[in-house]
């Protein structure tokens, strides 16, 4: 599928997804700079992936990980940050939560720092735990 607005394109072609730019992106970030290359090109391919386009080239991610039932997992969302600020992330967003595979009764995330991002879709902030074989 795709979805089209202004100069930029959403699409949820596997294919068409820049592996070495998501690994740059992500390696940046607070919550994946520990995932290696291997493990982020491994979740894109169990996952429902948005790529991010400008132009031909991608600028931008999301991912979910989905039952496709009860819950779906929002994570990964990034932009290029020459990109930012357009509103780009809030669409990337609405596309992944408005798409046929994350039509659950749950959606979830966790966030150190966006809760603007996602508060206005109708997250809540709660208590969350976790166990992972890496603690960081």
């Amino acid at each position: 599928m795709q979805w089209k607005k202004d100069d930029y394109l959403i699409t949820d072609e596997v294919a068409r997804l820049d592996r070495d730019a998501i690994c740059g992106w992500l390696a940046n970030s607070y919550w994946a700079a520990n995932r290696s290359p291997a493990l982020i090109k491994k979740s894109i391919e169990h996952s429902v992936c948005l790529g991010l386009f400008h132009q031909g080239r991608q600028i931008g991610f999301a991912r979910a990980v989905s039952d496709q039932a009860t819950f779906a997992y929002l994570c990964d969302v990034v932009v290029d940050p020459a990109h930012r600020g357009r509103g780009l992330g809030k669409w990337l967003v609405k596309t992944l939560l408005e798409h046929p595979l994350c039509q659950t009764a749950t959606h979830c995330l966790r966030t150190r720092d966006a809760h603007g991002l996602y508060e206005p879709f109708g997250f809540v902030r709660t208590e969350y735990m976790r166990r992972s074989a890496n603690p960081a």
